[in-house]
């Protein structure tokens, strides 16, 4: 029987990849009568479901989920987006008196609901198929440099494989004339939109090294090459956005013959682990959040955030 509780106060569990966050999240949900809105930039993807470690179809009839499923690949899905979509469902759950508990590990989508936007311009596609054909031609490397000689501190958030987040701060200096760091700074990000708890799930590095691990055999057991394969089939670019992310991107170079199954498996055990070690980077820099061992009693958490 769920307790009684303030449902206005929004919960938000955060941590690395593969640390227990949907686990978590559940427990919770089901211990007040909450619903999960998802706070993953790939689990808004239809047909996107092993690589991303969505939660399964059990797990979504026991308790509602909210982003999941919302966009086609091909779409290009923004922090705005995230924004908007997620207020409106917050708003949903909380007008029918549930708890409303926000679950995922990308940071700026998280940052922008709790503290709001930036002005910063829409996006330009001259300057930026400017910017792709740069990269093309020089690689993802020499791309970063100059974001780098031109907003250090933005490029050392961003990898320099992550070309679609490089040709965006570039895109925005060229457009204002100033660093995304310049912009970020004279915003603040110092007011809060919702009242919030924040939670951190923190897992031992050897522990979050083998979950990481365990986990992407598991995909491929479970038919990543086959979900990739299908999406491919029904006409989504390996150079989508949405394709690119940790997982589709090596399993489609497999795919296209660049290298055998076990090496795509290798470099995506690498590719996450480098993820969650920029996670944790992240999320350590927000003094609101209160930390958790993965194996700390329930009860600790749930009086928490209670």
């Amino acid at each position: 029987m769920p307790i009684t509780v303030d449902h206005r106060r929004l919960i938000v569990i955060v941590g690395p990849t593969a640390s227990g966050k949907s686990d978590l999240a559940m427990r919770i949900a089901e211990a007040c009568g909450g619903e999960i809105v998802n706070a993953d930039s790939m689990q808004v993807y239809r047909g996107m479901d092993i690589g991303t470690a969505k939660p399964s179809a059990e797990m979504q009839r026991r308790v509602p989920h909210h982003l999941l499923d919302i966009v086609d690949p091909d779409c290009n899905f923004t922090a705005s987006d995230f924004r908007r979509h997620a207020g409106r469902a917050i708003d949903d759950i909380h007008g029918r008196g549930r708890r409303a508990i926000v679950v995922g590990g990308t940071g700026l989508y998280l940052k922008v609901l709790l503290k709001g936007m930036m002005d910063v311009p829409g996006g330009d596609e001259a300057v930026r198929s400017k910017l792709s054909a740069m990269a093309d031609e020089m690689g993802n490397e020499a791309l970063h440099a100059v974001l780098a000689g031109l907003d250090p501190a933005t490029a050392a958030e961003i990898h320099p494989n992550n070309r679609v987040r490089v040709i965006r701060a570039l895109e925005i200096v060229y457009s204002t004339g100033q660093p995304t760091s310049a912009l970020r700074q004279a915003h603040g990000f110092g007011s809060n939109e919702y009242d919030s708890v924040k939670v951190g799930i923190e897992v031992e590095r050897v522990f979050l090294l083998e979950r990481i691990d365990r986990r992407v055999d598991e995909m491929i057991a479970n038919g990543l090459v086959d979900e990739v394969r299908g999406l491919l089939a029904r006409g989504y670019s390996p150079e989508l956005k949405s394709m690119k992310a940790i997982g589709y991107r090596q399993i489609c170079e497999y795919l296209a013959g660049k290298y055998p199954l076990d090496e795509a498996v290798r470099l995506i055990k690498i590719g996450t682990r480098q993820y969650a070690k920029r996670q944790l980077t992240w999320f350590r820099n927000d003094p609101e959040i209160k930390w958790f061992d993965l194996c700390a009693n329930f009860a600790n958490i749930y009086g928490y955030v209670i």
